[in-house]
C-alpha cells in the first residue's frame, strides 16, 4: 500500500517479518556483492539506474531471497555457475552489460 502527502510518497514497512532477519538478509547481500560476480553486477546494474546503495542491497536482498528459496525447495545447493549459465540462456538484461562491467 502506497501512502502519499503532497509530492511525497512512501511504502510503509511490514511490521510482521522479523526486523533482524531483515535486517540478517541486506547484510548478506550486501558482503554478496564482494564475492560472487553477478551480484556484483546487479548491484552496479541498479546503481545506474539511480537507486541509492541501500535501495540497491535491499533489491539484491530479495533476489538472493527467492534464488534460495527456490534452491531449498529444489533441495539442491547454491551453484553459481548454474545461475549464471541460466542468465545466459534466457539472454538476461544483466549480462549484456558484461563488457561495461569487466
Amino acid at each position: 500500500m502506497t501512502e502519499r502527502s503532497g509530492k511525497k510518497s512512501w511504502v510503509p514497512w511490514r511490521f510482521q517479518c522479523p526486523t533482524v532477519l531483515r535486517q540478517t538478509f541486506v547484510e548478506w547481500a550486501a558482503e554478496s556483492i564482494r564475492h560472487s560476480f553477478w551480484a556484483r553486477l546487479y548491484d552496479q546494474q541498479q546503481r545506474e539506474q539511480g537507486n541509492a546503495h541501500q535501495a540497491a542491497v535491499r533489491a539484491l536482498a530479495f533476489k538472493w531471497l527467492r534464488m534460495l528459496l527456490r534452491c531449498w525447495q529444489d533441495r539442491t545447493p547454491y551453484n553459481e555457475s548454474v545461475y549464471l549459465n541460466a542468465l545466459t540462456r534466457r539472454g538476461s538484461a544483466l549480462l549484456q552489460n558484461l563488457p561495461q562491467a569487466s
